[in-house]
């Protein structure tokens, strides 16, 4: 992308003009807000992932209670192979929903 100089460079003496000088403050704030929206955009990827980790972990956790309860107590074994399936299945959807290629 071409800055403003770079654009008006064989004809600088228009950028003294009101016009192009209202289009380049335009420009300016429109680039401004480009930014903007990619850090949001950014942030909001991370915060997706942070709150998918925060999620799996938890998954993990009530695995491993169930695990110890099944060693203490003898309750009923975890199914595992469906925990796993059940963690892929969000993970994936998630990466969907937020955009995010993993």
């Amino acid at each position: 992308m071409k800055s403003v100089r770079e654009i008006f460079k064989t004809k600088e003496y228009l950028l003294d003009e009101p016009e192009v000088e209202r289009l380049v403050e335009y420009c300016e704030e429109l680039q401004d807000e480009i930014v903007e929206f990619k850090f949001q955009k950014t942030n909001n990827k991370e915060l997706a992932m942070l709150d998918m980790l925060r999620e799996v972990i938890k998954g993990c956790n009530a695995i491993e209670k169930e695990q110890m309860e099944h060693e203490r107590f003898g309750y009923e074994v975890p199914n595992y192979q469906e925990t796993i399936s059940n963690l892929k299945s969000y993970i994936y959807s998630r990466c969907k929903d937020e955009k995010i290629w993993l």
